[in-house]
């Protein structure tokens, strides 16, 4: 018990979060990089489209977090995704019917079975 105890003290969770880049995504990334957690962001490859998010990314980049490339359109990059952390905080939001969020999420959630690495998620 003991040992273990030491051992989380010393190794944090490494973080994978989802949607960093909304209304509460970026806070959530923002906490997990001042709470010291090796912190990983998913962002869409067409991201480059949309200037705030680009610019948010690298400001998450120059805090130290790691950018990580994935689409709920492409299942193997999520589990890459998934497999490279400990943690999982799905943040998703938008404009979006709710049942669409569902469906993601539940794409979040098969990659995360199939990564098979994660005790805890969402």
């Amino acid at each position: 018990m003991e040992i273990e105890i030491e051992r989380s003290v010393k190794e944090k969770s490494k973080v994978l979060v989802v949607g960093g880049t909304g209304y509460l995504g970026r806070r959530l990334v923002g906490a997990s990089l001042a709470a010291g957690h090796p912190t990983f962001v998913l962002h869409r490859p067409e991201i480059d489209v949309d200037i705030d998010k680009v610019q948010l990314l690298l400001f998450f980049k120059q805090q130290g977090a790691r950018l990580v490339e994935g689409s709920f359109s492409n299942h193997l990059s999520l589990v890459a995704a998934v497999r490279q952390v400990d943690v999982v905080i799905c943040a998703i939001a938008g404009v979006h019917i709710r049942s669409y969020h569902i469906l993601l999420q539940l794409k979040l959630v098969h990659a995360i079975k199939e990564a098979g690495n994660i005790k805890f998620g969402f």
